[in-house]
Parts: C-alpha cells; sequence; structure tokens
C-alpha cells in the first residue's frame, strides 16, 4: 500500500481563503497542514511509501524530510490527472498493488484514523467529507481500479464509478477525515475542535486564531 498525496504549489494555495488570510497566511497554513498530513502517514502501519504529488519548488526538501518520494505531475495534468499519472507511476517503477489518496489539507486526521479506514478496507473504500459531497480519501486495490473525478463534487462520481466496475464500494464516515479546509468556517471548526495539530499551532502562534475569533462587531452596546 503507497500512500499518495497531492499538494498544490504554495502560492496558488487556498484561493478561497484570500479574504481573511493574505498570500503569506495561505502559505503557511498550507504548510501546516501538510505537515499534520506527512506525520499522519509518517506514523500508519503497513504503508510501503508515501509518493507526495507536486510542482512546488518546497516539495522535494519536504518530502526528504519525510522520508518520502516526489512525483512531479505532467505539465497542465489537473488533479485527476495528476493521480492517475501517480498511480501509474507506483505501478511501473514500484509494483504497487494498492494506493490511499489522502489530500494535504486535512489536519486532524491521525495515524489510527487512517489505520481504520485501511484494517476495513477490500477493494475500493470512499471517505466523503462532512456535506457528502466531496472525496477526502481513496483506497484502491488496484490502483486506479477507477477514473477518478476530483472536481470539488466527486464523491458520487466515484461512487457511480465503482458501480460501472461491478465494485460496490465501502464507505467509511470519519469525522476527522470529514474536515478539510478550504473555507472561513472550516477553520473557525478547526479551531473549535479538541486536540493538538501543527495546524492549530500555526493559527495560534501567527495571530489569526485570535483574529478569526474575534467578534464581527466589537460593540454590541445599546
Amino acid at each position: 500500500m503507497w500512500a499518495v498525496v497531492p499538494l498544490k504549489r504554495f502560492v496558488k494555495a487556498k484561493q478561497r481563503l484570500a479574504g481573511v488570510l493574505n498570500a503569506d497566511e495561505r502559505r503557511g497554513l498550507a504548510a501546516a497542514m501538510l505537515d499534520d498530513v506527512l506525520s499522519a502517514l509518517a506514523g500508519t502501519s503497513g504503508l510501503a511509501g508515501v509518493l507526495l504529488v507536486s510542482r512546488e519548488p518546497e516539495a522535494a526538501a519536504i518530502a526528504a524530510r519525510y522520508d518520502a518520494e516526489l512525483f512531479a505531475e505532467p505539465p497542465r495534468a489537473d488533479l485527476s490527472e495528476a493521480l492517475q499519472a501517480a498511480g501509474g507511476y507506483l505501478m511501473a517503477n514500484h509494483g504497487a498493488t494498492a494506493t490511499l489518496i489522502l489530500p494535504a489539507d486535512m489536519p486532524l486526521v491521525r495515524a489510527t484514523d487512517i489505520d481504520e479506514v485501511l484494517t476495513q478496507h477490500e477493494r475500493l473504500t470512499l471517505v466523503p467529507d462532512a456535506m457528502g459531497d466531496g472525496t477526502n480519501c481513496i483506497v484502491s486495490t488496484p490502483p486506479n481500479l477507477i477514473r477518478y473525478q476530483f472536481d470539488g463534487h466527486s464523491f458520487d462520481p466515484h461512487v457511480e464509478a465503482a458501480y460501472a466496475i461491478g465494485t460496490t464500494p465501502l464507505i467509511v464516515r470519519n469525522k476527522n477525515f470529514a474536515l478539510d479546509i478550504d473555507t472561513p468556517p472550516d477553520l473557525e471548526e478547526l479551531l473549535a475542535r479538541p486536540g493538538p495539530c501543527k495546524t492549530r499551532t500555526y493559527l495560534e502562534t501567527s495571530g489569526i486564531a485570535s483574529r478569526l475569533t474575534q467578534p464581527h462587531n466589537s460593540s454590541n452596546a445599546l
């Protein structure tokens, strides 16, 4: 089992947070979330390796820090195409028989959460986001069992793709997998949830947390 972690270039990361975070803050947030995800994978049992899929200039150094391998996706490839290419690379170069796709923006995921998913996995496992709209994890045996359709509304298409090849997907719901950080309310939910993580530490030490939790109107007096 290989873990595959797609990473958008930091300069383009988390544009939907531009209303509350400046470019440097978004970059710092993306880096902290990636650290959380790679730390969780480092503590996960049974993985043959971790493949970081990115053209981010800092990705090689980050991958080396976590003993991961870097795969630069084809130029102009979208996320789905990049992940198909990564799966093909792992099969051709490492003889991979299964992959776990885990986005880099889920800071609450722990090794125990990943182990829970892998323990239940048989052929195709899907973990939805909180709204049941997106796909926050795919485990596939073999890699590229279905064609990926990551477009922001990927969960139902992935379920349909599984049934189209005669496979009933296992659907696992997990509250830590469910929270991916895309919007200001996602940040607020993260800060309201218990448990330490590098992302929370970044938000607190940078002053972002206190800024986000300030009342929108400083005076409610009549």
